[in-house]
């Protein structure tokens, strides 16, 4: 989720400092990067929903590990997804809170 004057790194961490400080600038940039955080956040709670439907145990049970794992991929998926994603249902809060600015 790269946006312009979030910092080298452009993750949610660094939008989210960008947005508290003030280096994303414009009502239309601000919006557009908070539209893409909410997105980013769906998806990784609509994925921790998803796998706490799988059941647990077996011989492969990974444990506390796996756990950190799961949660780390799901939050890499979901900022990838969310990045991606033009038609999203960050694009669509977008469209819909800037619909009256034309």
């Amino acid at each position: 989720m790269t946006l312009p004057g979030a910092g080298p790194g452009g993750g949610p961490k660094d939008v989210l400092a960008a947005l508290r400080d003030g280096r994303i600038q414009g009502r239309e940039a601000r919006l557009k990067a908070a539209a893409s955080l909410f997105e980013g956040v769906f998806y990784q709670e609509m994925f921790k929903a998803m796998r706490e439907t799988v059941p647990e145990g077996g011989a492969a049970s990974g444990g506390p590990g796996e756990d950190i794992f799961t949660g780390l991929l799901d939050q890499h998926v979901a900022e990838a997804a969310a990045a991606q994603n033009r038609r999203g249902i960050g694009g669509a809060l977008y469209r819909y809170l800037t619909r009256g600015d034309r």
